[in-house]
């Protein structure tokens, strides 16, 4: 009963910040997509890591630590230098851009017929194509919660639940593998029951509420992941032995040369040359993506906030709350369950070992956690959807009302400029849209997975130039054409020659981000610049970082753009440092790794903690502070 309670606290809370917003959000897009501009900037940067939470990591970080131990959780740890580089380098512009979407940005940096086009084409793909599918694919993680927690065949009535099972049959319809030794068809039932549930509820306050409801409920949702996160770490780690004796029994389970590998923060001197193609991946995959300088809801979220300093904050905290804070817990968790539920090599390298262990996350808590607490987590891992949930809804939803109807549909179909109550409309009805489109895919998820590493493959030959339009002038329309349209080419014919296998995903992205970064430069210098007129209009607006000498001459501004870059690139090298040597240091003393080396845990923190207040005191400086030059004719109202 009070993990029910527990449960209707979470939903009525969420309903409410929908109703309480739904006013303001009906105003304009602005008001409903970026909540007037006026979020604060802890409160966007808890927004990010809430929805990137998501309730399939922490299955996915306890599956890679089983499968190879702690060093594999850096391909997960990487992305902090990209979240450094939103935080330092590109919040502030995106937030000057004064767009509403990432994909609105081609109308204000290039010039030519193709704008439009190439704008249409982004906010279909990012909106529809990638968001539906990582929807649902989170929707599909998700099951594997539900089915433990959410036994409706259990609760409901006979005759209502034998009707959801009727359909379930007769569409054939196949909602996940149980996990709990029920008949495929009553899991299907339970899980569909499940989303279908969870669905309505985000949705409701998303659709109502706008970004404001989503960033309220965001904040809250992320705190209760949280709390239930260290009351789940605790009991896991008490029921190991305690921290204290914790590597101990993983030497005891496991033996010396296992356990050094399962607890390394380092490449373990027993990987050979396997640790070739793993640094490839983890050197390249944080920069060759298709959200490399926060394309897609992390942009949103820093377009949000009011100033540069605050989208400055939410970068940062967002960071250090994703990197930081919640891996050390789900570190404890993930190794107390490796003693908890040990495995022989036997069953390390049988077919289905990751997705068992990944389960085991889940089984945990039904297992180990009391009532009320396993109601917290229970809501923590529900938070966790819907936070997740709610903003590719949202973020989705942005591309269809404002690239797609205010900027095509209405001026070139209807003829007319749209009204912003109209909009508003559009947006909520796109919310409906993509949830129906995510449901769809999610039940045929098993047929597209082809389709899916294209999608991955495509952003990593995007990703270096999203990142060099906003530091390089040169880069121009034809630039990132060329990279869309090589990498659409590419990308079929990489998996036709090399497969699927996860072995050869080094070679797939390392071919992919050489050649499309090739194509790209080698483009930008054959074809037109973007005219003065348009890159001096950007230049004044967005006052961007890097190599702009030609335009920052037409504009009388010479000098200013190379050195703001030069000591934003300082920033981000010194909070990474502090970054990774806290999360190395107090990782590694909490799990210290069988072969001692305690010097270096503590090298680590020191490090760490000397370099903290360095980056802390510039983010909350006025240094980097990027006030109109008046020479530059550009009022910072127009910024906003």
């Amino acid at each position: 009963m009070l993990d029910l309670l527990i449960v209707v606290a979470f939903i009525v809370y969420g309903l409410m910040s929908g109703l309480r917003a739904r006013s303001k959000a009906s105003q304009s897009l602005d008001e409903y997509f970026l909540a007037g501009r006026t979020i604060k900037g802890w409160r966007a940067g808890v927004s990010m890591a809430a929805t990137q939470f998501a309730a399939d990591t922490p299955l996915l970080v306890a599956g890679l630590v089983a499968t190879a131990g702690v060093f594999a959780v850096w391909r997960l740890w990487i992305y902090g230098l990209a979240f450094l580089l939103l935080a330092w380098l590109f919040a502030s512009n995106w937030r000057r851009a004064g767009v509403l979407t990432d994909a609105e940005v081609t109308r204000v940096r290039y010039s030519g017929r193709a704008v439009a086009p190439l704008r249409l084409f982004k906010a279909v793909y990012y909106g529809t194509v990638i968001n539906c599918v990582v929807l649902a694919m989170v929707l599909v993680a998700a099951i594997r919660i539900a089915e433990v927690f959410l036994p409706w065949h259990e609760w409901l009535p006979a005759e209502l639940y034998q009707v959801v099972a009727s359909f379930i049959e007769a569409s054939g319809i196949r909602l996940g593998e149980s996990i709990t030794g029920l008949d495929p068809i009553t899991t299907s039932a339970n899980n569909l029951i499940s989303i279908l549930l969870i669905l309505v509820f985000t949705a409701t306050y998303s659709i109502t509420g706008g970004l404001r409801a989503v960033v309220q409920t965001d904040v809250m949702q992320f705190a209760v992941a949280m709390l239930g996160t260290v009351a789940y770490a605790w009991f896991v780690v008490d029921a190991a032995g305690g921290l204290g004796g914790l590597t101990d029994r993983v030497v005891e389970l496991y033996g010396m040369e296992q356990a050094s590998k399962l607890l390394s923060f380092s490449p373990p001197s027993n990987v050979g040359e396997a640790v070739l193609p793993f640094l490839v991946i983890v050197g390249m995959q944080w920069l060759f993506q298709m959200n490399s300088d926060g394309t897609g809801y992390l942009a949103q979220r820093s377009m949000a906030c009011p100033t540069d300093r605050e989208a400055r904050i939410a970068g940062l905290v967002f960071t250090w709350l994703q990197i930081l804070v919640r891996s050390l817990f789900w570190l404890a968790i993930s190794i107390g369950l490796l003693v908890l539920y040990p495995f022989s090599p036997a069953e390390a390298g049988a077919d289905g070992f990751t997705a068992a262990r990944e389960a085991l996350f889940v089984t945990g808590i039904d297992e180990l956690m009391p009532p009320g607490l396993r109601g917290l987590m229970l809501v923590g891992l529900l938070a966790a959807l819907a936070s997740t949930v709610d903003t590719h809804l949202n973020w989705g939803a942005s591309y269809w009302s404002n690239d797609v109807y205010r900027a095509v549909v209405a001026p070139k179909l209807l003829k007319r400029e749209a009204k912003d109550k109209e909009l508003v409309l559009v947006a909520r009805i796109s919310n409906v849209v993509i949830l129906l489109i995510a449901m769809v895919i999610m039940a045929n998820l098993g047929s597209i997975q082809t389709a899916w590493f294209i999608s991955l493959l495509f952003g990593a030959g995007m990703g270096a130039v999203l990142v060099l339009r906003w530091l390089w002038e040169r880069i121009n329309l034809y630039s990132e054409l060329a990279a869309m349209l090589v990498s659409l080419i590419l990308a079929p014919v990489l998996l036709y020659y090399f497969g699927t296998d996860p072995g050869e995903e080094w070679i797939r992205l390392g071919l992919m981000s050489l050649i499309t970064c090739a194509a790209a430069v080698l483009i930008t210098f054959v074809t037109p610049r973007t005219d003065d007129a348009t890159l001096q209009h950007f230049y004044r607006k967005v006052r961007p970082f890097g190599f702009w000498g030609r335009t920052a001459v037409l504009c009388g501004d010479q000098g200013r753009a190379r050195g703001a870059f030069g000591s934003r690139v300082l920033a981000v090298v010194v909070t990474a440092v502090s970054l990774y040597s806290l999360l190395v240091g107090i990782g590694r003393l909490a799990f210290p790794p069988p072969e001692g080396g305690e010097w270096l845990s503590w090298l680590s923190l020191g490090v760490g903690l000397v370099l903290s207040p360095v980056w802390l005191r510039m983010a909350l400086s006025d240094r980097f502070e990027q006030r109109p030059d008046p020479a530059l004719g550009v009022a910072e109202a127009e910024h906003r």
